[in-house]
């Protein structure tokens, strides 16, 4: 996990296109700009950066699904729960299941857990587009670097 380059996702540990779920896992580094200050002198990991960890794996998921045929773009937030504080050093497992998938549409739930405890969890929509030019390169070498892509995929 680099929090200062919204890199949240550290590697896939599965994907069941059949079941249409993913799970990712995470290290929240212990040192990182981002605690200076949330907060100084308590560090925790901010809550939207909880929330981003599970739209990244949300639209890996998507990705997958579609085998790169779009990029999905977060557009909504729903039923956000924070069930507890994460500190620097934790391992966080996310999971992500996809509800729907329509014409420019995704939907998906997503939840994070530290050591089986939950952490937080929301519902996530999606618009689903063409990627912008020259940036599907760089979605799948970095799905490639988590483990998503095999290393011969294009």
């Amino acid at each position: 996990m680099r929090l200062e380059y919204f890199e949240m996702i550290d590697t896939v540990a599965s994907f069941d296109a059949q079941a249409r779920t993913l799970v990712a896992r995470c290290e929240v580094p212990l040192d990182s700009p981002v605690f200076e200050g949330h907060f100084p002198g308590h560090p925790l990991v901010p809550g939207v950066l909880l929330t981003e960890t599970m739209a990244q794996a949300s639209g890996y998921l998507v990705l997958a699904l579609t085998e790169f045929a779009h990029m999905p773009f977060l557009m909504a937030v729903d039923k956000a729960r924070f069930r507890t504080f994460v500190p620097p050093g934790a391992a966080l497992e996310v999971s992500a299941g996809l509800d729907m998938m329509g014409s420019g549409y995704a939907a998906t739930k997503a939840s994070i857990t530290c050591e089986g405890k939950p952490v937080c969890d929301a519902q996530l929509r999606f618009k689903t587009m063409p990627f912008p030019p020259g940036m599907e390169t760089g979605m799948r070498a970095r799905a490639r670097q988590i483990g998503l892509l095999p290393e011969t995929a294009r």
